[in-house]
């Protein structure tokens, strides 16, 4: 069953990166539009290589999130010095993560001068000279506004930049007025025109949206391993329920995006190491209006409605929509156990994580105040152990992939010096 579009997948990531830093991920867009009006121009690939080209070169500043932390908003100033630090971490992000490992390498070689690059054997190393020009003419036309000169550009063909490459944007510049489009916003239906083309099979969405999991720990790592576990344990409960495997599915991607919004919750507010006033409360709640709006119209409905309950008791208690008991699905039942369990176990700036017999007995209580459903609630209990054994196993991997991609970062960044 398909529970997400390929095109949604796309815009899905590209809105959660903008919930991130919208500067950055307005320039990819901007970018991508321009690069792939190039590479039509040519009539060198079909439109479904063009809409993968377009997906990559979307995120191929995604490095920055990581690398560029500091001055990420001042797109000039991150460009023009160590650019080849958020290249490479970019690069490793997407071929240890991403389903499209062979475009990689256009995120590495983007920055890379065009009289080095010409020598490079891969067979995307034009593509990457496109996103370098599209990305300079981005940039300096944003800073110079009315003084800017795309002809400025041309004392550094087949030097800095590809001299076919220019000749391609002034000729695509003149029919279809790229820059004036870029800075109008007239490109954005265009740019999610082209997102039709992209096509994913179900593994290729999953890894995205897995990927999607890892871009959450550009804004905090902790919100990974939450979410992580969050998974894990709906799996382990999904399964000793014996749920159709369709139902299993919808509570797994449900439980993967549950939590989005918290990327637009104030830092300062989810780290406080105290009881949180009344207006931050009402604060960290609205991440769950964020998540609906990201993921609504994009994702199956039931989907939606698993991953939004996350908060709602059984009472009435709960927010946003104060559900009762009679109003809550076992499957967001699941869902409303784990998110509690990976909470009570998981060490918050406030309090250190709950050993087994509180998760236990806060379990119990809910329960027994039908805040909690029963079964869902039982079964964890009943299999406590084997579940946050698999629990440890899964995050120890998440780890080991954040340590993959670090050293490997380390290796390369020494390798070239940087």
């Amino acid at each position: 069953m398909e529970y997400i579009r390929s095109k949604d997948i796309y815009l899905l990531m590209r809105d959660v990166l903008k919930l991130i830093n919208p500067t950055l991920m307005e320039h990819g867009s901007r970018v991508a539009y321009m690069v792939y009006k190039m590479l039509k121009e040519e009539n060198k690939y079909e439109e479904f290589e063009l809409a993968d080209i377009v997906m990559v070169a979307t995120m191929h500043d995604i490095g920055a999130y990581k690398t560029e932390k500091a001055r990420i908003n001042d797109m000039l100033q991150y460009e023009t010095r160590d650019s080849m630090a958020h290249s490479i971490y970019g690069y490793l992000f997407f071929k240890y993560l991403s389903p499209v490992p062979d475009l990689a390498k256009i995120i590495m070689y983007h920055c890379r001068d065009y009289d080095k690059l010409k020598t490079v054997d891969y067979d995307y190393k034009e593509v990457a000279a496109y996103v370098n020009i599209a990305e300079k003419m981005d940039i300096y036309s944003n800073t110079m506004g009315t003084q800017f000169d795309s002809r400025m550009f041309q004392k550094q063909a087949n030097t800095k930049l590809s001299a076919a490459g220019l000749e391609r944007f002034y000729q695509c510049d003149a029919k279809y007025g790229l820059i004036e489009k870029v800075k109008s916003g007239d490109y954005k239906q265009e740019l999610d025109e082209i997102a039709e083309y992209m096509i994913f099979n179900n593994e290729e969405k999953k890894q995205f949206l897995d990927m999607l999991i890892y871009c959450l720990g550009f804004v905090r790592e902790s919100t990974v391993l939450d979410t992580v576990t969050t998974i894990c344990i709906c799996e382990e409960i999904s399964a000793r329920l014996f749920l159709p495997d369709n139902e299993r599915e919808m509570i797994y991607y449900a439980a993967l995006l549950h939590d989005l919004g918290m990327i637009a919750i104030s830092k300062d507010v989810i780290m406080a190491p105290r009881k949180l006033r009344p207006e931050e409360i009402k604060h960290v709640r609205t991440h769950v209006a964020v998540t609906e709006e990201k993921i609504s119209k994009k994702m199956d409905e039931e989907i939606v409605s698993i991953a939004l309950a996350h908060h709602e008791r059984g009472d009435g208690s709960g927010y946003p929509k104060r559900l009762t008991d009679q109003q809550i699905s076992l499957q967001q039942g699941v869902l409303q156990v784990a998110d509690v369990v990976s909470a009570l176990v998981s060490k918050r700036s406030y309090r250190e994580a709950y050993p087994k017999a509180q998760v236990l007995r806060y379990l119990n209580d809910e329960v027994s105040k039908k805040r909690l459903k029963r079964q869902p609630a039982n079964v964890l209990s009943e299999s406590y152990d084997e579940v946050m054994a698999h629990v440890k196993v899964e995050t120890a991997n998440i780890l080991k992939m954040y340590q993959t991609l670090n050293a490997q970062y380390q290796q390369v960044v020494a390798k070239y010096k940087i």
